[in-house]
């Protein structure tokens, strides 16, 4: 039986032989180690089939190892690191993007809803007495204020104040209406 050393310097030299019998001596160990961290027997097994193929890839720059079962193994470990980290980051995108979509469809909806509040307030606004309408547009929806109402329409601020006032309960009892 030859030892790491051997092993490893026949890899070194392209020899398949002992790279079937480091994938042999090897393979249940790494794969326990795997196992044991990962809890998913189907990725287990491809960390260390990743690993045995880096091996054989990087045979040439095996130089520094002193000892193969070392190094597999903290190949191993390293691999499930990257892997848990790896469905780590999936599930935060899972989530995310989960959440993102349940705001997305929140906002269409609530927009949905906005617009048809919308509608209803300007059929409302609509159906106010000609005065009220009037005094009611100027202040909301131009932004007048009472005194420049009075002025353009030539009424008393007092005069505006009871149509804003008569318009806004004319309205409120009309949404609260709708909302129901």
């Amino acid at each position: 039986m030859l030892t790491d050393g051997e092993l490893t310097d026949l890899l070194k030299s392209n020899d398949r032989g002992a790279f079937t019998e480091i994938y042999n001596r090897y393979w249940k160990r790494l794969f326990g180690i795997a196992a044991n961290k990962i809890k998913d027997l189907d990725d287990a097994e491809e960390i260390v089939q990743d690993i045995f193929v880096s091996l054989w890839r990087r045979r040439d720059d095996l130089a520094g190892i002193i000892s193969l079962g070392s190094y597999l193994a903290i190949s191993v470990k390293y691999r499930v690191i990257k892997t848990l980290e790896k469905r780590n980051n999936a599930q935060k995108y899972a989530n995310y993007y989960e959440y993102v979509m349940t705001v997305a469809d929140n906002s269409t909806e609530e927009w949905m809803q906005f617009e048809e509040l919308k509608s209803q307030l300007a059929q409302f606004v609509g159906e106010l007495p000609e005065k009220c309408q009037l005094v009611y547009r100027m202040s909301r929806e131009s932004g007048f204020p009472q005194k420049r109402i009075a002025e353009e329409l030539g009424i008393s601020e007092k005069t505006v104040e009871a149509h804003l006032g008569k318009a806004l309960k004319i309205l409120r009892t009309r949404l609260s209406q709708f909302l129901l």
